[in-house]
């Protein structure tokens, strides 16, 4: 279990995860040997999975943004195995999960523009396999988008 040393990295990581071993060894208070050793066991116990590139998608043209929830018919057993295979083949699909409750999936999908969104609507989602129903939520902004945990 992380101590308290190991969650002041982590804020820390959370909130700049560009800044050198260095900067954040200073930042959390710790010598730059402690804080590589700290990381290490942090990646090794599966607490750090991976840091990761994040993408800003309006800057490379994709101004659209759709997070759609489907529920399935579940009276096939391949159901969410083959929505979830149809659904991976898109190219613009960029996030699939898995709920319990009413909504079984929800995709995010990105596109162009209007235009470029009703062609993915139309030649690739209305043609996801097992969909009894589905629900679109258009995103107009995001107000908080940072990661950050109450570490």
């Amino acid at each position: 279990m992380p101590d308290a040393a190991d969650l002041r990295i982590l804020r820390h990581l959370l909130a700049d995860p560009e800044a050198p071993n260095a900067v954040l060894a200073e930042r959390a208070g710790l010598a730059p040997a402690s804080l590589w050793r700290r990381l290490e066991k942090l990646r090794e116990t599966g607490v750090i999975a991976a840091v990761q590139g994040r993408i800003d998608w309006r800057a490379l043209g994709y101004e659209v943004q759709v997070s759609l929830r489907f529920t399935l018919d579940k009276t096939d057993p391949r159901a969410f195995d083959g929505f979830i295979a149809a659904a991976r083949q898109v190219p613009e699909v960029t996030e699939i999960q898995t709920f319990l409750g009413s909504v079984d999936l929800r995709l995010s999908v990105i596109a162009r523009d209007m235009a470029h969104w009703q062609q993915i609507y139309r030649d690739r989602i209305l043609t996801l396999p097992h969909v009894s129903d589905s629900d679109a939520l258009m995103l107009v902004s995001t107000i908080k988008d940072s990661g950050e945990l109450p570490l």
